[in-house]
């Protein structure tokens, strides 16, 4: 018969918080990563045979980094060595390496050593541990949330390899939860806990592929809710939404996920995609992200893929981006969204963007001549003799204030950088553009 707590809050017997408890003790048990870890996959077959070499593992929290660790460290005939990046340093990478090497500590004269979070080394820290994972004395694991081709040294990359771990979908978060309420060792077995499909439904989407968070949002469920008359531990979504109070989001304003998400941002913008637009706004500015670094990214695509298809889009992005810094939030969101929508709903050309780029290159690159003289000024007395301005023809001088004469140096003469698009206002500025040029190359 199960045991059932008569009031609220039961204790476990285990201390440790459940999500800990549930991490699994060998790769059967292990949940997620299949690209990995799945039957045949790479590093699965480096595990099992204990053939290890240098990893890195990188993805969000409660991805399973940890429990890989845990679970490798299980698996290794080799010694197993656990430093956390935020309160290790030199001396302690030292004596790790002093203690492998000893023949009467360590036999195989081999440790694996893991290093959670990895990124806060520092380069000196980094670069200790490099001539030892090169002759293989240490086998490197380790574990960051972030990118580690931004945050660790370029060699000791070069002398691991990388797997990206990725968020738990909701079927593997069900399985965790599933496997912590029937384990009677480890997990809740022992309770008589009766989880609404609602409510398991609910966890598995808030929790955002965080198996942590889901365990312990659970486990704070049933150890704080009274059991009713018949001695379960009902758990429904009103108590679950309690636990969980709001969706987690993977967003670090100052990570990966700042330059994930504006990446994603700007190409919904360019892709004439409001929704998603609109959906990667949202998701930075809950995750705090600074709305005038976003102003300036939709002013910045405004000019870049906007362009002169539309050129009026230029005066509404620096309009939003001047009304955000005198309202702030939370109205400047809609400031944001209005310039964004009209962003991503807008004709679009780059052709302004491209000119410029070309006739950069030629000044890098080619001899461009110099400026024709009749182009030029003579502010000072003599200069007109000297050929200064002379020749030059006053637009205003002519029927339509128009007038063809050479603009470009004699070395770049003919030379087309603007290519207008037909795309939007555009179109209208191309077809005027054409016939003009056709007009002066006498065709």
């Amino acid at each position: 018969m199960k045991e059932t707590p008569s009031e609220p809050g039961p204790a476990i017997n285990d201390r440790q918080p459940l999500a800990y408890r549930m991490a699994p003790e060998n790769l059967d048990e292990y949940i997620g990563q299949e690209h990995i870890l799945a039957k045949g996959k790479m590093l699965r077959r480096m595990i099992e045979a204990d053939r290890l070499s240098s990893i890195i593992l990188f993805g969000p929290p409660g991805t399973g980094k940890t429990s890989l660790a845990r679970v490798i460290a299980a698996q290794t005939a080799a010694g197993f060595t656990k430093l956390n990046a935020v309160t290790s340093g030199v001396a302690d990478i030292k004596r790790v390496i002093a203690d492998t090497i000893n023949p009467i500590l360590n036999p195989s004269g081999k440790t694996v050593l893991f290093i959670d979070e990895i990124h806060r080394f520092n380069k000196a820290q980094q670069d200790a541990l490099l001539p030892h994972v090169e002759d293989g004395t240490l086998i490197l694991i380790g574990a960051t949330t972030e990118n580690p081709f931004f945050e660790v040294n370029k060699a000791l990359i070069s002398r691991s390899t990388v797997f990206q771990l990725y968020p738990l979908d909701e079927e593997h978060i069900i399985r965790v939860l599933n496997n912590a309420l029937t384990d009677t060792r480890r997990g809740l077995g022992s309770f008589d806990v009766k989880l609404e499909e609602e409510a398991l439904h609910y966890i598995s989407n808030l929790s955002n592929g965080d198996a942590r968070i889901a365990l312990n949002a659970l486990e704070l469920a049933v150890t704080t809710t009274p059991a009713d008359s018949n001695g379960a531990i009902v758990i429904d979504q009103s108590v679950i939404e309690d636990c969980m109070q709001k969706r987690s989001i993977s967003f670090d304003k100052n990570g990966e996920g700042h330059y994930d998400n504006i990446s994603a941002f700007i190409k919904s913008m360019r892709g004439s995609d409001p929704d998603a637009a609109v959906f990667y706004l949202a998701r930075a500015l809950h995750g705090g992200e600074d709305i005038e670094f976003l102003a300036r990214r939709i002013l910045i695509c405004a000019a870049e893929d906007v362009g002169l298809a539309n050129p009026q889009m230029l005066g509404i992005a620096l309009s939003a981006y001047q009304g955000i810094t005198m309202i702030g939030m939370p109205e400047a969101r809609i400031l944001l969204a209005e310039a964004a929508i009209a962003v991503a709903t807008s004709p679009k050309s780059n052709a302004a963007y491209v000119a410029v780029d070309a006739a950069l290159a030629d000044i890098n690159d080619r001899q461009t001549g110099e400026i024709p003289m009749h182009l030029r000024n003579a502010p000072a007395k003599g200069m007109e003799a000297l050929g200064y301005k002379q020749g030059y023809k006053y637009a205003h001088d002519y029927e339509g204030n128009i007038v063809d004469q050479e603009y470009l140096p004699t070395a770049i003469a003919g030379t087309v950088y603007y290519k207008p698009t037909a795309n939007g206002y555009e179109a209208r500025i191309k077809e005027w553009l054409d016939k003009r040029r056709k007009k002066n190359n006498g065709t």
